[in-house]
């Protein structure tokens, strides 16, 4: 039986339900609970588009007396009891992002040798707490990022070298809370679940050393359009002190969301955990499964990237969801949805798009050029003309992203 839209946007809401952050923390915190000496204080700092929910789930369970900060994304800013909120942007940096560094630093920076810090950690805290090295300005951190972006590098890569340019990357919260020993909760939103490649590893090692980055922003014709400074950042020597060690617990992931998505729907098959790489190889994966024939329901997870050539709005779920439009138009009984666990996919409001076998008359009959607006990565226009938009709104959570093949017999 063919899913209708209803039934898979309730089947994409388990998965994303599975990732609550709330249930998340408490559950690590009953298991391994953290204690204080008697003389020590807590300090929390939370961080990411899941921030505001996760700390208001440690409060309820940590010892007192504790100071906490949450910096988090404008759409999931929210006040939380018994803790400082800022909200910056993303994905480009910005001021706001400065100034709640600055923040972030001043709070580690009390802690002693006595304190704890527990550190909550969830995607998308990179571009949130940008922390420039010296001699880098926020303007030139977000013209590097912007690059990144647009170049179609993975988020591992990515993170690779926003690690090198940033204070509070690659075990630089660990450097600034020094000498209080560190506890991580990470809610993962990488495919794999590198805990390096996650808000760039505040609490862990970076992922390659400046020279490897280097080495690879010159493979992908990346070096040369760098600003000087980000240049001149990436060959200094690296920091010879040992980085202090943290307790890093993963406590939610994208494949977790899939097994909950799975439970629910035991006559779906999970088809792929890793559906990464550009956008155009993961569409050809999902089309050979749309045509291997016969009733199916088909599950996948994981978080594609877009090479930019265009000026149109978009993300990699909306341009994935067209392209498979594209290439199945006309065929009847299916149905695809694509969509990210955050609530939005890009600059845009959008989480994502459900399209089936009309998608693409719709955006003709609506006066759209269905190809055209893919060749501009104007995606959104394209799935608003054929109403196939999916808007969920900020969902507080982020494991990357989830999609549900639906074949009817």
């Amino acid at each position: 039986m063919l899913l209708s839209r209803e039934e898979m946007t309730a089947l994409f809401g388990i998965g994303v339900k599975a990732a609550d952050p709330a249930r998340a923390v408490q559950t690590s915190l009953l298991e391994n609970p953290i204690s204080l000496p008697e003389t020590g204080k807590l300090f929390v700092l939370g961080l990411g588009k899941a921030a505001c929910t996760m700390t208001e789930a440690a409060l309820t369970h940590l010892p007192g007396p504790v100071s906490a900060l949450v910096v988090t994304n404008y759409e999931n800013s929210r006040p939380v009891p018994g803790a400082k909120v800022l909200a910056s942007g993303h994905p480009i940096p910005d001021e706001n992002g400065l100034r709640a560094a600055g923040v972030a630093e001043e709070l580690l920076a009390q802690a002693g040798k006595k304190d704890k810090v527990l550190v909550l950690v969830s995607g998308g805290g990179s571009a949130l707490l940008p922390a420039p090295v010296e001699g880098l300005t926020l303007a030139e951190k977000a013209e590097v990022n912007r690059l990144l972006l647009g170049a179609g590098l993975d988020i591992g890569r990515i993170n690779a070298v926003r690690q090198h340019l940033s204070r509070l990357k690659g075990g630089g919260v660990l450097r600034q809370a020094a000498p209080a020993p560190v506890t991580a909760l990470i809610l993962s939103d990488v495919i794999g679940d590198d805990l390096r490649a996650i808000a760039s590893g505040p609490t862990v090692a970076p992922l390659m050393p400046r020279a490897e980055v280097v080495s690879m922003l010159k493979q992908h014709g990346l070096w040369g359009n760098l600003p000087q400074a980000a240049q001149e950042a990436l060959n200094r020597k690296e920091n010879a002190a040992a980085l202090p060690v943290a307790q890093n617990r993963l406590i939610g992931s994208n494949r977790l969301s899939l097994s909950a998505m799975l439970e629910a729907r035991p006559d779906a098959r999970i088809f792929s955990d890793a559906l990464v790489g550009d956008v155009a190889q993961a569409a050809a994966q999902i089309v050979v499964c749309a045509r291997t024939g016969g009733q199916q329901l088909a599950l996948f997870g994981g978080e594609t990237t877009v090479i930019l050539r265009g000026s149109g709005r978009g993300g990699r779920n909306q341009e994935l969801a067209l392209r498979i439009a594209l290439a199945l138009q006309g065929k009847p009984g299916w149905r695809f949805l694509s969509a990210g666990t955050d609530g939005r996919d890009g600059p845009t409001d959008a989480a994502g798009a459900i399209v089936d076998g009309g998608t693409v008359a719709r955006i003709s009959a609506a006066g759209g050029d269905p190809e055209a607006l893919l060749a501009q990565n104007d995606s959104y226009r394209a799935l608003s003309l054929s109403g196939d938009l999916l808007i969920t709104g900020a969902t507080g959570t982020n494991v990357a992203d989830l999609q549900i093949l639906s074949i009817a017999p």
